[in-house]
């Protein structure tokens, strides 16, 4: 057994297309070895900005001869029968054996060396590399049936052991170096030099070829020559040395892996060098500093001791440069200083304009064509987080800073800031409005009013905050299911499921008493085809309870026990509706409530048809005597009685917890009813009067939840 090591070196791979490159580089090996029959001891695979790497330990030297039985027709098929098998099989007549009538074709297929199969496989892997986007290059880039790449493919290197060897690829020779230093196809019959067992180095470092010797050797002979081909490696170095960079000039690095990852994807040597910027930028706001650096630069900020953005960053250079990178740190210093100087301007060009005079432009502004403008979105955003806090929904705020809030919040919009960088959409409103002197409550909510965009962000809890913020997410959804435009599949353009987690966590996070069918009418006003008691309403309503089922089902929460308090119609507060199913859960997972849920089930069941007297030749019940009544039946009418009112009484008190409790006391009773008591009596009074009793049970239960729902 030995290694194999494939390296593909070309021009610079974007770093967002690497990390997908590297796993469909090994899942096509790995396809490909298997289709062969060809075993291995595991894939390793690598890449950095000019490079995709595959090393797979312990490949056998061939595959295993393989004898192979098909079954063919019957010896008395007509001949174009057994003419068709024999193509299929590529076996003359005389080579097929008979067996009790049937034609039966024995292929004896040899083991091919394991250089054989890597020839194939690497050559499927070149010509069909699923990249985002691929381009030709070169003369041969004339004919579209040329090699493609992400960028022009340098050269391939490939060894099985210590054996080089070079790609056929179907239809042409093998790949070759020309004299422009390219791999090129040699068409059949033409000249060409097979590719060579070497690589090239980093590219100021070391740009000359590098002679591997195989897979023992590749990487560390690749680290002589600047190049750390461990991806991981390089992510490991940029994280330790941008921390202590910032430490050592007595700042905390903003942790960002995404630039960690971003950075790797752009270095083969990475060297993490600490600048410094004019602190006067400092008065720009810290989130369009962080942008800038990070977006346009891909540079790391940093905080002082206070948590205040530091006038520092860490940039990651490519080499290791003689004057220990002082001249690199300027130049990137020069360039965000220009880009931060722009940034200035344009925020001190939107401070001058009150958001007021900003909003006024949003009515040219195209929200949705059948929604009108946005500044129409504002107006009824407004007039709904206005609703919220007069009605005590949102308690603690003033519907005056509500709307006030829920006007200006979409003023940012229109600001050169905003235009510039769009990610910053209500935080750049939310610190005009400081600076313009509105109130903090007010510039807070324009702030953090788009809160929460996804899973794991923060969830907003300042009450006019959260007023703004769910009125905003309400309109959205009602407004466009209004106009019948709904997620279907997997087609979401408006982000209404975003939308609709956000309306739930936010009445959940902030425990809002809050009826979503008022909510959805409310949102509706003054006029809509949509309405909660027709199907669009409903078809809301429905689609809140599913993604109401997708959240809680990732905290843990059964989507059966929902489905059973939701069953039970009316239930649209979603603060009452989980304590009710968190209690649920509590109690159906104990003894008492799977031994009532058993008890509900057959109860249940028998209710569902009407049973029927007994069939002729059947024993009747003894006689009990006119008004006799068993001892269980009793005990269940008696455990009813008790258990009925404190039910009512502890859900009108949403004591959950309590109405479950109630139930319990119900386990035992049926449980002796239905092992002591025949339901289906011969006499049809004594027959009804059980059949009454299981209805009251099932009754009972239902003023909790629907059981029905509840699997198991």
């Amino acid at each position: 057994m030995s290694d194999f090591l494939l390296e593909l070196l070309s021009e610079e791979i974007p770093a967002r297309m690497q990390a997908r490159a590297r796993n469909d580089l090994a899942r096509m090996f790995a396809e490909a070895l298997a289709k062969a029959g060809l075993a291995h001891g595991g894939v390793t695979t690598w890449s950095t900005p000019r490079r995709l790497v595959l090393i797979a330990r312990d490949v056998p030297g061939e595959t295993l001869a393989v004898r192979e039985e098909v079954k063919g027709p019957r010896s008395s098929a007509p001949p174009q029968a057994l003419e068709g098998f024999l193509r299929k099989t590529g076996l003359a007549r005389e080579q097929l054996e008979e067996r009790d009538g049937v034609w039966f074709a024995v292929i004896d297929r040899p083991g091919q060396s394991a250089i054989s199969v890597l020839k194939v496989a690497v050559a499927s892997i070149v010509l069909n590399f699923p990249w985002p986007k691929s381009m030709r290059w070169g003369q041969e880039s004339k004919s579209t049936e040329s090699l493609r790449w992400i960028r022009p493919l340098h050269n391939v290197l490939a060894f099985y052991g210590s054996e080089h060897f070079g790609i056929e690829l179907d239809g042409f020779a093998n790949l070759y170096i020309n004299k422009d230093g390219y791999v090129s196809d040699v068409k059949q019959g033409e000249a060409g030099v097979t590719s060579l067992p070497s690589t090239f180095g980093h590219r100021f470092h070391h740009p000359g070829p590098i002679t591997i010797g195989g897979a023992s050797d590749y990487a560390e002979k690749l680290r002589a020559c600047h190049v750390i081909v461990d991806h991981e490696e390089r992510e490991a170095i940029i994280r330790k040395g941008a921390k202590a960079a910032a430490e050592a000039a007595g700042y905390a690095l903003v942790e960002d892996e995404g630039l960690v990852v971003e950075n790797a994807g752009l270095t083969e040597w990475p060297v993490p060098l600490l600048g410094t910027f004019d602190a006067d930028y400092l008065d720009v706001p810290p989130e369009v500093i962080q942008l800038t650096a990070r977006t346009n630069q891909k540079y790391f900020v940093m905080r002082g001791e206070e948590g205040a953005l530091a006038p520092a960053f860490v940039c990651i250079a490519n080499i290791a440069a003689n004057d220990g990178g002082k001249a690199i740190v300027e130049g990137n210093r020069r360039v965000l200083a220009a880009r931060l100087s722009d940034a200035r301007f344009f925020w001190e060009q939107d401070v001058k304009v009150p958001l007021e005079e900003q909003a006024k432009k949003l009515s040219g502004i195209v929200f949705h064509e059948k929604l009108g403008t946005v500044a129409d979105k504002v107006e009824r955003v407004a007039k709904l987080a206005e609703w919220l806090v007069t009605e005590g929904i949102v308690k603690g705020a003033s519907p005056a800073d509500a709307r006030r809030a829920a006007e200006l919040c979409k003023a940012d919009l229109v600001t050169g800031m905003v235009g510039e960088f769009p990610e910053l959409q209500g935080v750049i409103g939310g610190y005009l409005a400081a600076a313009q002197g509105e109130k903090k409550a007010v510039s807070d909510a324009i702030r953090d009013h788009y809160k929460p965009v996804g899973r794991g962000d923060e969830v907003p809890t300042a009450p006019v905050t959260v007023a703004v913020s769910l009125a905003d997410k309400l309109d959205t959804l009602t407004k466009f299911f209004d106009i019948d435009e709904a997620p279907t599949g997997s087609r979401d353009p408006y982000a209404l499921r975003r939308a609709a987690i956000g309306v739930i966590t936010l009445i959940i996070n902030n425990d809002l008493r809050l009826s979503l069918a008022q909510a959805v009418t409310r949102a509706l006003l003054p006029k809509s085809k949509l309405s909660v008691a027709g199907p669009p309403g409903l078809q809301l309503l429905n689609f809140l309870g599913d993604r109401l089922k997708v959240q809680q089902r990732e905290a843990g929460v059964r989507h059966d026990l929902i489905d059973a308090v939701f069953a039970l119609g009316g239930e649209d507060d979603l603060v009452r509706l989980l304590a009710r199913v968190t209690a649920l859960q509590s109690f159906i997972e104990t003894p008492d409530g799977t031994d009532l849920h058993a008890g509900y089930k057959r109860a249940a069941n028998i209710l569902k048809k009407p049973l029927s007297p007994l069939a002729s030749g059947e024993s009747p019940s003894p006689a009990r005597g006119e008004g006799s009544v068993p001892a269980e039946e009793t005990v269940l009418v008696a455990a009813l009685d008790g258990a009925e009112p404190r039910v009512v009484t502890a859900i009108e008190a949403e004591d959950f917890t309590g109405a479950m409790a109630a139930l319990a006391s119900l386990r035992a009773p049926i449980d002796a009813f239905f092992e002591g008591v025949t339901v289906n009596d011969p006499d049809p009074a004594i027959r009804e009067r059980r059949l009454n009793l299981l209805a009251r049970f099932r009754d009972a239960v239902h003023r909790v939840a629907d059981f029905s729902k509840i699997e198991g």
